[in-house]
């Protein structure tokens, strides 16, 4: 896909800094609360208790930061994110949780030293960065040896297409123009595969609308 001449904050720039808080705590949106709830019953089946550090990109609002930390037991965990909204009100509403830190970063270019991470999360991000590649070294790189990664991309069936079409028509028409890459069938494993990574679990979750695959750094 051509890149897009936009910046990651202009093309997100309908979506609030607190969404993933809003959606779940405030609205009460019981489809919204439905997805996300499976979806983390699903991403926390393959979380591995974690003595270091974890680095969550696209951590948004440090929502599910805090259901990562939790479940792993990790020493601190790290949320970056390219829009400094949502940095601004996760810090804020996370300031007492002396664990959990966040900044604004690129993806493209993590600021930290080569293996920095026992574990690093990118859910529901590599399909709105800009060179999905580059963002899988780097995640290559900050991962220590032995060191595990977890990614969660939208599955490119009929049945996500469909949800898709119905959403961004309503309440999730501010995530419209966001999705920059499309993972269909096995892509997103052979992707990872070739960039060095080891995949333990592959699965398609959520009636099979979001594919869900833990990697281990040998």
């Amino acid at each position: 896909m051509k890149k897009p001449t936009k910046s990651a904050e202009k093309l997100h720039e309908l979506v609030p800094p607190n969404w993933y808080y809003k959606s779940i705590y405030l609205d009460r949106n019981l489809l919204q609360r439905f997805v996300h709830g499976q979806r983390f019953r699903n991403v926390e089946s393959v979380i591995k208790p974690v003595k270091g550090r974890i680095l969550d990109i696209g951590s948004a609002d440090g929502v599910f930061s805090k259901h990562i930390l939790d479940k792993s037991g990790a020493k601190e965990i790290i949320g970056i994110d390219a829009l400094e909204g949502s940095i601004a009100w996760a810090k804020k509403h996370w300031k007492t949780e002396t664990r959990m830190k966040f900044m604004v970063a690129d993806a493209h270019k993590l600021p930290f030293k080569d293996k920095s991470f026992d574990a690093v999360f990118a859910l529901e991000v590599l399909e709105h960065v800009f060179e999905p590649v580059k963002v899988l070294q780097e995640i290559q790189r900050v991962l220590k040896k032995d060191g595990y990664a977890v990614f969660l991309v939208p599955a490119e069936t009929f049945v996500f297409q469909l949800v898709w079409f119905f959403w961004t028509k309503g309440k999730g028409k501010i995530w419209k123009q966001t999705h920059l890459h499309a993972y269909s069938g096995d892509f997103l494993v052979k992707l990872a595969k070739v960039l060095g990574f080891h995949i333990v679990i592959d699965r398609k979750i959520i009636f099979g609308t979001l594919h869900l695959i833990s990697v281990r750094k040998t």
